[in-house]
């Protein structure tokens, strides 16, 4: 099988990560590379890992998409503009999967909510994929296996390094201003919590804040739940829970950032009772917000989309991985 395949937006923080996994996939030929702001230039220049590549930008855009069919497009496009490419590719490549990184399709039910561990099923043969968001990502892998036993609407104070905030200056990106600085935003109706609540079926509450380092996220939860079960119950339940998902790993510890730094996993963990009240639990949910939460889970959703195994091209599917091991990207 060859995948022949069309990124678009490839200069974003996402897609200089996604690049360098398609490049190395199997099953997968990069056709074109769009960027507007870098046309005609070498990958290589500008994304790490390919140096050796042939590969040079293009300016792609909806008026000219006829010049570049192939069988997948992947948007990873600011909030906003995947609209007008998506008409333009079903105009000239209707049978075409397209799977876009931004929150624009996430709310529409005629696309697949990109989120492998819950909607394999639906992935496999799907050509419209939303990509979930990567705050989404962690808050929804945290809340999964608890979700029946929530009694109360469950909190996530999440920090992030500043790559979520893209490359438009801003003060969330703005090393200057975040130096020595936690940078509190948007703390009620994030589009996040937006697409937690949706997606989950519940509400949730979720506090968003920057942090001074560049990637890496890491989500604090807290909840009351309906039963009373001790820490090493919950990480016994949430690694059942995840037992044929080798990318997550649960553990009695708190986990950190710089342990999912660069690579493709989520780690669970840091299970915490109230002594006033044992049914009141904290824990933590860190991954890198630009592999699991964008590039690697558009990799999965594309593996999942053409028949593959989901970790096609991201790790060894014959070897174990564990925290810090080799499912890295």
């Amino acid at each position: 099988m060859t995948i022949n395949t069309v990124v678009i937006g490839a200069r974003g923080y996402t897609g200089s990560e996604l690049l360098p996994l398609l490049v190395n996939h199997p099953e997968c030929e990069i056709v074109a590379v769009g960027s507007s702001s870098s046309a005609g230039e070498p990958v290589g220049r500008h994304v790490h890992g390919l140096a050796e590549s042939a590969l040079d930008f293009t300016d792609i855009r909806p008026s000219n998409i006829e010049d570049f069919p192939a069988d997948l497009y992947i948007l990873a496009l600011p909030n906003g503009r995947a609209a007008r490419y998506v008409d333009a590719i079903e105009s000239s490549c209707p049978e075409a999967v397209i799977i876009d990184l931004s929150a624009d399709y996430r709310f529409d039910n005629e696309w697949v909510y990109g989120q492998p561990e819950r909607f394999a099923q639906q992935l496999s043969g799907a050509t419209r994929i939303a990509n979930p968001g990567c705050y989404a990502t962690g808050m929804q892998l945290a809340l999964l296996p608890v979700l029946e036993d929530l009694e109360s609407v469950p909190v996530a104070f999440g920090v992030s390094g500043y790559s979520g905030a893209g490359k438009t200056p801003s003060r969330k990106n703005d090393t200057a201003a975040l130096q020595d600085n936690l940078m509190p935003y948007s703390l009620a109706d994030h589009v996040h919590e937006k697409e937690v609540t949706r997606h989950l079926g519940r509400e949730v509450r979720f506090l968003p804040h920057v942090a001074p380092f560049f990637r890496g996220i890491s989500l604090t939860l807290s909840a009351s739940l309906a039963s009373d079960r001790g820490a090493a119950e919950l990480v016994d339940g949430f690694d059942f829970f995840y037992r044929d998902h080798r990318l997550i790993h649960v553990s009695p510890e708190i986990p950190e950032v710089t342990q999912v730094q660069g690579t493709h996993q989520v780690l669970i963990g840091g299970f915490t009772h109230s002594q006033a009240n044992p049914r009141q639990v904290a824990w933590v949910c860190v991954l890198d917000n630009l592999l699991k939460g964008a590039a690697t889970q558009a990799v999965q959703n594309m593996n999942l989309a053409y028949g593959l195994d989901s970790l096609t091209g991201l790790v060894d599917t014959d070897a174990e991985e564990g925290p810090g091991g080799d499912a890295r990207g």
